[in-house]
């Protein structure tokens, strides 16, 4: 009986030490393992927010694909224009036209509207945008979008 018993404390400190290795072993990790993610809560869910760029101006932007995933952006910039920035960090690519820039490519996804019948909707405040993104100043705190329309 007694053999039973140091057996079993034996076995309890084993598994009290692996444990303990374990959770110590992850108190070394970096609270921040990716600079350019960053978790934020609201309402209950979790989102990703991608922060990209750096510079003294902020605005937030986001991108909506055809199926409707969401992906959002905290972009920190020194340009003038929205168009300037997201250039800048190739979150969009397109062509000059006579009226502006005409963005083909969001966030890695192309679309071409002779071939899909869809296109990149700019928008501003949740507003479709009256001017283009290469002409657009930047607002502090405002946020953009391109959705797939």
């Amino acid at each position: 009986m007694k053999r039973l018993q140091k057996k079993t404390r034996n076995i309890l400190a084993f598994a009290l030490a692996a444990v303990l290795l374990v959770s110590a072993a992850g108190c070394g990790k970096s609270a921040d393992t990716n600079a350019a993610t960053e978790t934020e809560t609201a309402a209950g869910s979790e989102t990703s927010v991608n922060v990209v760029g750096e510079g003294s101006r902020q605005f937030g932007f986001t991108v909506v694909e055809k199926e409707g995933k969401e992906t959002e952006f905290e972009v920190h910039t020194d340009k003038e224009t929205v168009g300037e920035a997201l250039l800048e960090l190739d979150l969009i690519a397109g062509e000059d036209g006579e009226y502006g820039l005409y963005v083909t490519t969001v966030n890695g996804i192309t679309v071409d509207f002779d071939t899909d019948g869809v296109y990149w909707a700019f928008y501003i405040n949740d507003e479709y945008a009256q001017s283009g993104v290469d002409a657009t100043p930047i607002e502090e705190g405002a946020n953009y979008s391109f959705r797939v329309e």
